[in-house]
């Protein structure tokens, strides 16, 4: 199935006709979909009756450079903040995760949107892309981390996401610009970077996502285009069950496959459970590609699909009257000091 982007602030007649398609799961919104919050629960309000209440709404809502809303949100700080405490106190920092991801996740709950991509399990070894998004360089730091920071976004109701499997973090390369090779050995791989992704697992993670990343090692393909690493690696050898997500098929790495027709089909064949097209540009070829199989018969998300809806939280005028929220925002904002609650 398909998570599709959106061009504005309000739904046009060509979006509501792409919602409708029955390949669509769902629409991931980003800052050029955001005014305010008000505006934001009217756009998800009219995102779920143009999918008859069946799609998904996510957002990269991370903290620090990546958070798409922002403006009536708290300011959340950089997962590498968090890092940064775990090297003089590790058990401060594990509270310190719990709390950002509770922020993150009951805000957005009370917005009308169902998930973050989140948390990042990257480690912190030197991608460009990745930066201040990961928590940690060590393995195990980044995954106890990441184990708080699921238990913090399961507390306020939102199923999480790791990324960007098997590991973003030690290639130097921006998969958005260009195309990155990862040369380490597989069992390097698994000592290093699968960790993370093992003890999120372990957390009950509901997705993962995967990266546009080759490791020639392991297979020619790009993850996200790997049965090895999909069906053998993250099924077989880490028993994972929940939902595959591919990265965004417009990034430049993703061009391996070809067209975005084939760029659709190449994530479906090595196991993927939901492709992003993330810009409105390459929804329609997206749509178009998609095969009779992908398509549900009934009004219905798959099972693992389905459990990235959020279950029901607070009101935002709830959380405001709520004395641990503004306990929690204050210590995370703490980390950040030129950034705060707005």
């Amino acid at each position: 199935m398909l998570m599709v982007g959106l061009a504005g602030l309000e739904l046009a007649a060509q979006e509501r006709s792409w919602l409708a398609a029955p390949c669509v799961a769902g629409v991931l919104l980003f800052s050029r979909n955001f005014q305010s919050r008000a505006q934001l629960l009217a756009l998800c309000d009219a995102i779920r009756a143009a999918g008859n209440g069946r799609l998904l709404i996510a957002v990269d809502q991370e903290g620090g450079p990546v958070q798409r809303f922002r403006e009536d949100f708290t300011r959340l700080p950089p997962l590498a903040a968090i890092g940064a405490v775990y090297d003089r106190d590790p058990a401060e920092a594990v509270r310190l995760a719990e709390e950002h991801a509770w922020v993150m996740a009951s805000e957005l709950r009370a917005s009308g949107v169902d998930f973050s991509f989140a948390p990042v399990v990257d480690l912190a070894r030197g991608n460009a892309a990745i930066g201040l998004r990961a928590f940690h360089a060590a393995p195990t730091a980044t995954g106890e981390l990441a184990q708080a920071y699921i238990r913090g976004m399961h507390l306020a109701g939102m199923g999480c996401v790791l990324k960007h499997f098997p590991g973003h973090g030690s290639v130097a390369t921006d998969t958005h610009k260009a195309q990155a090779v990862d040369d380490r050995s597989l069992d390097v791989i698994r000592r290093d970077d699968l960790l993370p992704f093992r003890d999120g697992i372990a957390a009950h993670a509901e997705a993962v996502m995967l990266a546009h990343v080759i490791y020639p090692a392991v297979d020619a393909q790009p993850a996200g285009y790997s049965a090895v690493w999909v069906k053998r690696i993250l099924r077989g050898e880490l028993g994972f069950t929940g939902a595959i997500i591919s990265d965004d098929i417009s990034m430049a790495a993703a061009g391996a496959a070809g067209s975005i027709g084939a760029r659709v089909l190449a994530h479906l064949h090595a196991g993927c459970d939901l492709v992003l097209a993330c810009f409105p540009a390459v929804v329609a070829e997206a749509i178009a590609a998609m095969p009779p199989a992908a398509k549900p018969r009934q009004n219905v998300l798959p099972p693992a699909l389905e459990a990235l809806r959020g279950e029901l939280g607070a009101s935002w005028d709830e959380l405001a009257n709520n004395p641990q929220r503004d306990r929690f925002v204050a210590r995370i904002t703490a980390l950040n000091p030129a950034q705060g609650v707005a």
